[in-house]
């Protein structure tokens, strides 16, 4: 993973500032929680929990066709019945709240794979007549490539400088330079094993150099309170010797 395709806190929030209004959300379902794009686009109410959301549907590669009969598939690597959940931050809940104040969500019905009908009550679903059952992956990526070019987030060629994807990666890296666990991280983005996690975001953890240095030379040359207190008068000594 290239570190530059990692956007800032200010950044996500210019893209979020800049994205047509309903997809609002998705950025900060993406930077908050570590969604895939398919993953946010079919949040529905089932999905919110008390301090965390579950992640149990993503939107087909066909969800955007008027006649697609099932617009959610299970998730990545995973059966139906399986799903994810993930902790969310106070501002994934509040941007919850701000999006359902705007807009109520649309029942859509479709078959699982065992042929029973079921019913989410979605937050991307079209409003209006004729326009597909869902948002496809396309449609967003390209508001998303519209936002960072109207936000000015943009590289050396002048093209958007940010994907869909980098929010995922904004999750993770962010959760992973600040101790979280990778194996939770790791739980928390679907891979279906750790190494994937390690594999792409194990060069974000520095902070484990420093810890590896200093658990060995205190294992190796522990201080004891002689050499402290020897410290201790060396820096008087150089700091008196500077004062003179």
């Amino acid at each position: 993973m290239d570190e530059d395709a990692v956007p800032t806190p200010a950044e996500v929030d210019l893209i979020a500032a800049h994205i047509t209004p309903q997809f609002r959300l998705a950025v900060y379902l993406q930077s908050g929680t570590g969604q895939r794009p398919s993953e946010a686009l079919a949040f529905s109410t089932e999905c919110r929990r008390s301090s965390f959301v579950r992640v149990r549907w993503q939107v087909s590669a066909k969800a955007h066709h008027e006649d697609c009969p099932t617009p959610f598939v299970p998730l990545k690597h995973r059966l139906e019945k399986e799903y994810r959940d993930i902790p969310t931050a106070l501002f994934v809940e509040q941007e919850i709240d701000a999006h359902l104040r705007r807009w109520k969500p649309v029942p859509v019905a479709f078959s699982g794979q065992k042929g029973k009908r079921i019913r989410l009550e979605t937050f991307f679903a079209p409003r209006q007549p004729g326009a597909g059952v869902m948002p496809s992956i396309a449609s967003y990526g390209y508001q998303f490539k519209k936002a960072c070019l109207l936000a000015g987030l943009v590289d050396l060629e002048g093209k958007a400088k940010y994907t869909p994807r980098s929010l995922r990666h904004f999750f993770a890296s962010t959760a992973l330079a600040n101790g979280v666990p990778i194996h939770e991280v790791s739980r928390w983005l679907g891979h279906r094993s750790v190494k994937t996690t390690v594999d792409i975001y194990g060069h974000l953890l520095p902070s484990a150099w420093e810890r590896c240095r200093e658990v060995l030379q205190r294992s190796m040359r522990p201080v004891t309170p002689d050499v402290v207190s020897l410290s201790s008068e060396e820096a008087s000594s150089s700091a008196g010797n500077r004062a003179v």
